[in-house]
């Protein structure tokens, strides 16, 4: 009986130490959008542009991280999210935010779908170069359908309500910013109640012995189809905030290049964590700014050197390690 009690001890106070350091991370990322929105008040456009990347970013975690599902063509699962949202502005003449939001986590979603059901039919290798092709097949399909798409010229005429009716989108991108930042919060949470659910765990143990995982009778592909789905719902609602911040959807959301920098972004801050997703994130494109902006001839030679410094010190990533370092002093003080 003693011992049924002090288990059921441990696992609440594992419970609200993983809450109360959640919390935490939340707080962290809430003062460093204040910090970001007093440091770069005539650049808030940089700062939207980061939350829609990190949606990507964490949506890739996903299926990358948690599940160890090799891809170079995530933002396929991106485009589709912005141009569902864009088309729905241009075309239809729906601009309500919430409704155009909703049409880019349905295209997402769809595109997600139909991309793990392709990708999901080989491994390793073969999974890149599928990847490769559908982020290719996708890039061509929206520059040939330029009726709908815009082409090359891109997807123009898209004209956001105010959110709630009363926030309109100004140029300085105050609106955009904290809607942005709100959106991010939202789907954060969500992440970090799927990544600890069963269904979560079921995704985990696929990526550590799928093989164990079909002899217990779960179905390996089933569930990360599902997990594909997600992802594709997670980097649609970055892909409708780029089309609702920028007012303008082009190719270059379905390019390959895209995909490539998300998987930097994530292999800089950690795969694996939704923390290090974020940190990756921010890290990259602040990096990328300064430098570039510093240096425009060389920037990318500082760049790949920050990459390469990464892999070979800092193969968890910035967020992986550090974390790790941390827990390992933890222990030994306890």
């Amino acid at each position: 009986m003693a011992l049924v009690i002090n288990n059921e001890n441990g696992r609440l106070q594992h419970r609200r130490g993983t809450i109360g350091r959640d919390l935490a991370g939340i707080a962290v990322m809430a003062v460093i959008a204040a910090i970001g929105y007093f440091a770069f008040p005539d650049n808030l456009a940089l700062l939207t542009r980061m939350i829609t990347i990190a949606l990507l970013v964490l949506s890739l975690d996903l299926v990358t991280g948690y599940c160890g599902v090799a891809t170079l063509g995530h933002a396929a699962l991106f485009g589709s999210g912005a141009y569902a949202a864009g088309i729905l502005s241009a075309h239809y003449g729906i601009n309500d935010p919430l409704l155009m939001m909703l049409a880019g986590i349905t295209g997402g979603a769809v595109a997600g779908l139909l991309c793990g059901a392709i990708i999901l039919r080989a491994h390793g290798l073969p999974q890149l170069v599928l990847s490769i092709a559908l982020i290719n097949l996708f890039h061509e399909f929206a520059n040939k359908a330029s009726s709908w798409t815009g082409g090359s010229d891109g997807l123009s005429g898209i004209a956001p309500d105010p959110v709630f009716g009363l926030f309109e989108f100004d140029l300085y991108g105050h609106t955009a910013f904290f809607f942005g930042m709100a959106l991010l919060l939202i789907v954060f949470v969500l992440l970090r109640f799927l990544v600890r659910s069963p269904f979560g765990m079921l995704c985990r143990a696929i990526k550590q012995d799928p093989l164990r995982v079909r002899a217990m009778g779960a179905s390996p592909k089933a569930a990360l189809i599902r997990m594909y789905g997600i992802s594709g719902a997670v980097a649609g609602v970055g892909g409708a905030l780029n089309a609702i911040s920028t007012q303008v959807v082009g190719l270059d959301s379905l390019s390959f290049t895209q995909s490539a920098e998300a998987l930097v972004m994530l292999v800089l801050g950690g795969t694996g964590s939704l923390f290090g997703a974020l940190s990756g994130t921010v890290i990259f494109m602040l990096f990328e700014d300064y430098v570039s902006a510093a240096n425009p001839f060389h920037w990318l030679t500082m760049v790949g050197a920050l990459l390469i410094a990464v892999v070979l010190f800092a193969p968890k990533g910035l967020y992986g390690t550090a974390a790790a370092f941390i827990g390992r002093r933890t222990e030994q003080r306890s």
